[in-house]
């Protein structure tokens, strides 16, 4: 079966959006215009796989490996709002990490692009789950790359790893953290959650997850870790599957909080992998 990709490119500022686009096939037998971007590419039998690159103004050198080493005069960086539910932390300035942990930015834009590709799966009552990329960069997490392996619509589904390390490795990518939706359910860290995540956490302090939630009416979405030491050293210990409830930690603390290092960055550049 031949294979091809989309590659689109938008950029981004308050005034003005363009769109230009890159495609390319290894085969085909006829020739057919992306209904995204216009370009001419061979039609195959496979569905257009579309890379989108959410850029700041400049294109030196590749948009798809150029980022900002600073934040641009004007970029609207925030700070991930918290709210009390769920025994999380109890401010965004609070944190029970016996490390200081580095800054991380992330663009509101890619969340939003990742709900719209859960979209389908989300009205019929399916998780959908990505993986997060990024760069360091003078001591900062920059955000640049949502991969969408192929899966099995639950939070712990990826059905093909070796994608997803190719293209971390082939971009020099840190694996920062994951997103996965909750369909119909409200925002929070299931327990099958917090083990998914442990993996993550356990190889860098500064990982977190992203839980999508658009039918929790408080609460859309949610950015969270595990507390450490308390968090992390209840999960290393169990070694219960599925869905079970969790001891408490020995410090008093709540096993998952807000992140309090996490920021959007509206003029981060990033780009989506769509494997499915």
């Amino acid at each position: 079966m031949a294979e091809r990709s989309c590659l689109s490119f938008r950029n981004i500022n308050e005034e003005n959006a363009s769109m230009s686009s890159l495609c390319s096939v290894a085969s085909g037998s006829s020739f057919c215009a992306c209904k995204f971007c216009g370009s001419k590419f061979l039609k195959t039998t496979s569905q257009c796989q579309i890379i989108t690159v959410h850029t700041v103004t400049q294109f030196t050198p590749s948009p798809v490996i150029s980022c900002t080493e600073s934040v641009p005069q004007g970029a609207n960086i925030s700070q991930i709002t918290v709210d009390t539910e769920h025994g999380q932390s109890q401010s965004s300035n609070q944190s029970t990490s016996s490390t200081v942990l580095r800054d991380v930015h992330i663009s509101a834009n890619l969340m939003e692009d990742f709900l719209e590709l859960a979209k389908d799966n989300t009205e019929k009552d399916l998780e959908t789950c990505g993986t997060l990329g990024a760069f360091l960069k003078n001591g900062t997490f920059y955000v640049t790359t949502l991969i969408i392996p192929k899966q099995e619509c639950t939070s712990n589904s990826a059905t093909n790893d070796e994608e997803v390390f190719s293209i971390q490795n082939e971009q020099s990518l840190f694996p920062v953290g994951w997103i996965h939706t909750h369909p119909s359910q409200k925002c929070f860290m299931s327990s099958v959650d917090l083990h998914t995540h442990y993996s993550c956490q356990v190889m860098i302090p500064e990982a977190f997850a992203v839980v999508m939630a658009p039918t929790d009416t408080s609460r859309s979405y949610g950015i969270f870790r595990l507390s450490d030491p308390g968090g992390m050293s209840v999960l290393k210990e169990c070694q219960e599957q599925g869905f079970h409830p969790h001891k408490e930690t020995t410090d008093g603390s709540p096993i998952y909080e807000h992140c309090s290092n996490v920021y959007t960055n509206s003029n981060l550049r990033f780009e989506i992998f769509d494997l499915r």
